[in-house]
C-alpha cells in the first residue's frame, strides 16, 4: 500500500489529460484527451455500445480511475477503450 507521500509524488506526473494503455499485441500507447470509449451496458443516459468522448482522466477518493464524459464522472470499468 502506498502512503499518501508516495501518492502525492506519484500524481506529480500524472495527467488528467492522457491515459498509458496496454494493447491487445503488448504495446503501451499513450492516448490523449479527448479519446474515444465503448459503453459495456446502459447506464444513466447513455446506451450500451454508444460511443462517447473522454474529456479527462482522473482518481477516485478511494484511488480508482473515473472518466469524465459530458462534465460527469464514471468509473472506467463501465467503458472499453477504443484504440483506432
Amino acid at each position: 500500500m502506498m502512503t499518501p507521500n508516495q501518492w502525492a509524488d506519484f500524481l506529480k506526473y500524472a495527467s488528467p489529460y492522457s491515459i498509458m494503455v496496454l494493447t491487445w499485441d503488448n504495446q503501451i500507447v499513450e492516448l490523449k484527451c479527448p479519446f474515444i470509449v465503448k459503453l459495456k451496458y446502459d447506464l444513466e443516459n447513455f446506451k450500451r455500445q454508444e460511443l462517447v468522448e473522454v474529456e479527462q482522466v482522473k482518481l477516485s477518493t478511494n484511488l480508482v480511475t473515473v472518466f469524465m464524459v459530458r462534465g460527469e464522472a464514471y468509473y472506467y470499468y463501465h467503458f472499453h477503450i477504443v484504440i483506432k
